[in-house]
């Protein structure tokens, strides 16, 4: 198989760079304008691909764990990230309007089912939309999951992880008034949604690195300064939706309604040092799954990148194109 030789790390497994054959903005109705692109083999099995945040958009590597001959590969940016249209806007934007994007996309493009890849935020969504779509899910292949449940919330924004890391937790909060603590998503929202754009712009960026700082195992609690309008969307985003619990019906909703996907294939592959999504969720999932597999990843955290993790996405989704 062509690989990019030479490269070294979780980029030794990945497939060389590839050019999208179509790109364009897909009007998706509410007033947004959502990013959506095409490479690969246009006659391959067609895999779309779930960003994570929400609000990270998708990105070129995001292609590459895929055999360009084998796969038609979808990406886009979900409403208000990256590419599309308003940027950083959470007018009309839920888990729902995102869930019939897919479809529209899934439509407009003429496919009839397809593998669905996602990460993170990304593997929410994907089990949302599977619960919600199932017949439009040939297979689900899933990292880092996050359930979103208030349990997860808690552990990320309530001073868990910041037992781990208490000097990055001590960044994140001190710039928070003592009285308000007790609830850093709503403190964050207070001024991620302000009429003082600047005051949006630091509190985004303070967002943002403290999740970005936890991503790698191998991190040592500094990732530069993001730029201000990416970090601008992607804490919004966030927060917007973790402030209304991913707009689900009731906590612990998607591990309840496992029953509506348990035909569906899965392949799980999780950080054992993740620190943003605990393995604990990953387990529970496959335990109410039945139908797939869970593979650990023992010297990873949660970023996409990590050799672990990377090297057995590549590993699934090439056994998948056989």
């Amino acid at each position: 198989m062509d690989k990019a030789a030479g490269q070294k790390g979780a980029g030794h497994y990945l497939y060389p760079p590839i050019d999208p054959f179509d790109q364009r903005m897909l009007d998706v109705g509410d007033g947004h304008m959502v990013y959506v692109e095409q490479c690969g083999n246009p006659e391959g099995t067609p895999v779309v691909v779930f960003h994570g945040g929400p609000g990270g958009g998708c990105s070129p590597s995001m292609r590459r764990y895929f055999d360009p001959r084998e796969y038609r590969i979808i990406l886009f940016d979900q409403r208000g990230c990256g590419r599309s249209r308003p940027h950083a806007s959470v007018d009309a934007n839920s888990t729902w309007h995102l869930v019939r994007d897919i479809e529209l996309i899934r439509d407009t493009f003429g496919i009839e089912n397809w593998i669905v890849f996602g990460g993170s935020w990304g593997a929410t969504l994907a089990l949302i939309y599977a619960q919600a779509y199932p017949d439009s899910v040939n297979a689900l292949v899933l990292r880092g999951v996050f359930l979103m449940t208030q349990d997860e919330l808690d552990w990320f924004y309530g001073g868990g992880a910041g037992r781990f890391w208490p000097e990055l937790w001590d960044k994140f909060e001190c710039i928070i008034p003592q009285e308000e603590r007790s609830d850093m998503i709503l403190a964050y929202h207070k001024r991620l949604f302000g009429n003082d754009r600047a005051v949006q712009v630091k509190y985004a960026k303070a967002w943002a690195s403290w999740e970005n700082a936890l991503a790698s195992v191998s991190s040592q609690g500094y990732v530069g300064d993001p730029p201000a309008e990416y970090a601008r969307a992607f804490a919004r985003l966030e927060n917007h939706y973790f402030k209304n619990a991913g707009f689900l019906e009731r906590d612990g909703q998607i591990l309840t309604d496992m029953d509506r996907i348990k035909h569906i294939p899965g392949f799980i592959v999780q950080g054992r040092l993740d620190m943003i999504c605990p393995p604990i969720r990953a387990y529970e999932l496959a335990q109410a799954w039945g139908n797939a597999s869970l593979k650990m990843i023992p010297a990873a955290g949660h970023a996409l990148s990590e050799a672990g993790i990377t090297k057995e996405l590549v590993t699934i989704m090439d056994r998948m194109a056989k």
